[in-house]
């Protein structure tokens, strides 16, 4: 599954489970689609990386101060897009929320970069702050321009947020086995700047050779070479890491669909929205 607009996608079907017209959230679909974007920008500066869906990212092809002013310039346009929602106070702290955890975990990410491991939990925990928490958002702009009960937006909210942590173990699979073709990323990008994703976590803490193996390639200053790339691949298949993410893509998905259930949702949208949780299963293929 794709993920371009899925969050925009999950701000318009949460508005209609939550018993309203889509129509209620477009300034919930923009503003959460603008703050992506502006983190997109943001992002590939900060980790350096020049493509994006297999184009020139933007700081690559306009420059660093362009890029950075354009991310700023988004991040703003996606408050003033919520001017239109019924109770904009409710939905602009939200968002600016979002905005905020956004930045955190955006620095925990960079302060991993330097390190040469890192748990689980700790991958687990930048996720929940990186992807996990503007998924989450989508989900509670839509409930709250739905109109839901207080208690049903947190549990829309919940079902975001699993469904974010489904969505980036599923990504951080991607980083290392996806087809660049498809992900319009070059092959081994996460392993080449020596990204501490779930895989990695999971094949680091063990005590097997290797696991030793890995530890030595990731003690290398990146970028690694595509040598080094293919036999971190290896070794992090070796180690069943890659089955083990898909483990936590399960378990997240599983508790998404929960959360989703106890929202009292409408039937149509609360099937469409468990479509596109199980679609998040199958995303690396």
């Amino acid at each position: 599954m794709k993920s371009k607009f899925i969050r925009a996608m999950l701000a318009l079907l949460t508005c209609q489970a939550a018993g309203a017209e889509p129509g209620a959230a477009y300034p919930a679909a923009v503003a959460v689609e603008l703050l992506h974007n502006a983190s997109l920008i943001h992002d590939d500066i900060i980790d350096g990386d020049a493509i994006r869906r297999g184009r020139p990212a933007l700081w690559a092809a306009k420059g660093i101060p362009a890029a950075l002013l354009a991310g700023d310039a988004l991040l703003f346009s996606s408050v003033q897009a919520l001017a239109k929602i019924t109770d904009t106070h409710r939905a602009t702290t939200t968002l600016l929320a979002a905005a905020q955890t956004l930045i955190e975990g955006e620095y925990r990410d960079v302060l991993l970069e330097s390190a040469s491991q890192a748990s689980e939990h700790q991958v687990l925990s930048v996720a929940a702050e990186k992807t996990a928490e503007l998924l989450a958002c989508a989900c509670e702009l839509g409930a709250i321009a739905g109109g839901a009960r207080t208690e049903l937006v947190t549990n829309f909210r919940s079902f975001g947020h699993n469904l974010g942590l489904a969505f980036q173990c599923a990504d951080d699979i991607v980083g290392i086995w996806g087809d660049p073709s498809v992900t319009g990323k070059p092959a081994r990008s996460d392993l080449r700047q020596r990204k501490l994703s779930m895989p990695v976590a999971v094949a680091l803490a063990g005590h097997t050779p290797q696991a030793q193996a890995l530890r030595t390639l990731y003690g290398k200053n990146p970028p690694l070479s595509d040598d080094d790339c293919e036999r971190a691949a290896v070794i992090i298949e070796q180690t069943d890491a890659r089955e083990a993410t898909m483990r936590r893509v399960r378990r997240h998905t599983a508790d998404a669909i929960y959360s989703l259930s106890l929202a009292q949702p409408e039937p149509i949208p609360a099937a469409e929205l468990t479509i596109i949780a199980n679609q998040l299963i199958n995303r690396e293929r």
